[in-house]
C-alpha cells in the first residue's frame, strides 16, 4: 500500500500557449521554472510545491495527445500524485493486486525534479501519473 502526498503537477493542453502563460504568469503570480524549446513545446510552471506544465497541441508533445481542447479533445493530458516515499515495487504490487495496468517506471522530471514515475489509466480513461517522493 502506498499514500497519496499532494499534486506533483497538471499537464494542460493548448492551442494558445501565451494566453495561458499569461493567465497563469501575470494573474495567478506562477513563476517560470522550466522552459524547453519550442518544437517540444512544453513550460512549465511553478505554482506553490507543484508544477502547471503547459503544451501547445502543435508541438512533438502536444501532439501525442489527440485532437485540440474542443468537443473532440481534451485540455487535460494528465495529472501527476506525488506519493509518500515508497519502493517501485510495491507500487506495481499494489496496482496489479487491484488489477490496475502497469507498465515501465521511467525518469521525468516533476516538482521536486527529475524521478522516477509511472502513467496508469483510471476507470474513466484518465491518465495517471504516480511517483514517490525522495526520501
Amino acid at each position: 500500500m502506498f499514500k497519496v502526498a499532494g499534486i506533483d503537477h497538471i499537464v494542460l493542453r493548448t492551442s494558445n500557449k501565451q494566453a495561458l502563460l499569461n493567465f497563469y504568469e501575470g494573474v495567478l503570480g506562477c513563476e517560470i521554472e522550466r522552459d524547453t524549446p519550442a518544437e517540444v513545446g512544453l513550460t512549465q510552471l511553478r505554482a506553490g510545491t507543484a508544477l502547471i506544465d503547459i503544451v501547445a497541441v502543435d508541438s512533438k508533445l502536444g501532439a501525442m495527445g489527440g485532437p485540440a481542447p474542443g468537443p473532440n479533445g481534451n485540455n487535460l493530458d494528465h495529472f501527476c500524485l506525488q506519493l509518500e516515499p515508497v519502493l517501485e515495487e510495491d507500487i506495481r504490487s499494489h496496482l496489479t493486486s487491484h488489477g490496475v495496468s502497469v507498465g515501465e517506471f521511467a525518469s521525468r522530471y516533476g516538482a521536486e525534479g527529475q524521478g522516477r514515475s509511472i502513467y496508469i489509466e483510471d476507470p474513466d480513461g484518465n491518465v495517471v501519473e504516480l511517483r514517490s517522493k525522495r526520501s
